[in-house]
């Protein structure tokens, strides 16, 4: 498998503020890479830099095995670009603002009619695009992305302000999409969406990357304790402190929770008490690895 982005020692400063401070990260053809931050981290200005559309201070991006910057016409059709806001041409429905996009790559209106059957827009075809739902909109946006047929394909918080149902229907386009093989990265602040989207994640702060990984690596490596919780009255005192053991222990009246870091010793007291009625285990989550590296404060 080739390098479809590689980026070395990347930086970029407005002013005294250093949106990107020296990163450096790749990124492998066909995988689904994820890049999260709080806001401000550098996420969008990075993307624009791999994208060709903002100018780097310093460092090498190489797309596709070719410098994206300075602007590179022979790249400009082998990637597509979902930006963070959608804006579409005035007055046009649905399959014509696909078929404008398509017609500026050259590519047939049949293709275009495809796509919109690719992102279930057939039905709104003849809407024009102000009418469109949040999540109509996005997906839109990314079959005129995706409408040339790109290598790479780059969305910046395509799910930022559509609603779970929107949110969710979506994630199925993507995996779709990221079934055919095409190289996708994505800009979230949603961690469940990262958790479940993507193969290797880079998580940014301050214009620095401060991890990068498989989600369920990171997540191993925090250590956290697991949280394991049954249906409350199952269990007379003295049999829940059996079980709990070293554990630390609630019970609210409606759960018997177990906090612990020996979840398997846990679960087999609970099993031999025949008390796992309503059984939930909860532990760490890309969302804890994100705020143990990050900090909690608030971010403008």
């Amino acid at each position: 498998m080739g390098i479809a982005i590689a980026v070395r020692d990347l930086r970029k400063s407005y002013g005294e503020l250093r949106a990107v401070d020296g990163i450096s990260f790749e990124v492998a053809e066909g995988e689904f890479f994820g890049i999260l931050g709080p806001n401000g981290a550098g996420k969008t200005t990075t993307l624009e830099i791999i994208e060709g559309l903002r100018e780097p201070d310093g460092g090498e991006v190489s797309l596709l095995g070719m410098p994206s910057w300075p602007r590179n016409p022979a790249l400009l059709g082998r990637m597509g670009v979902q930006l963070q806001a959608t804006s579409f041409f005035e007055r046009l429905s649905a399959r014509e603002q696909l078929r404008t996009f398509a017609a500026l790559y050259g590519v047939s209106e049949r293709r275009a009619d495809d796509m919109l059957e690719l992102v279930g827009l057939t039905s709104k075809a003849a809407t024009r695009t102000e009418k469109l739902s949040g999540g109509e909109a996005q997906r839109l946006s990314i079959a005129c992305a995706l409408v040339h047929g790109p290598d790479v394909l780059f969305l910046d918080e395509p799910t930022g302000s559509l609603d779970p149902q929107a949110r969710r229907n979506l994630w199925d386009l993507l995996r779709a999409i990221a079934a055919q093989g095409r190289t996708v990265v994505l800009t979230t602040h949603h961690m469940d969406e990262a958790e479940t989207l993507c193969e290797r994640v880079a998580i940014m702060d301050h214009g620095r990357i401060l991890q990068t990984g498989p989600p369920a690596a990171l997540i191993r490596a925090l250590s956290r304790p697991v949280r394991v919780s049954v249906e409350s009255g199952r269990l007379s005192r003295d049999e829940a402190r059996q079980v709990a053991g070293a554990a630390a222990m609630t019970d609210d009246g409606v759960s018997l929770s177990f906090t612990t870091t020996d979840p398997g010793t846990v679960l087999a007291g609970l099993a031999a008490h025949h008390a796992l009625a309503g059984l939930q285990v909860q532990g760490a989550t890309l969302e804890d690895v994100f705020l143990d590296l990050t900090g909690r404060e608030y971010r403008a």
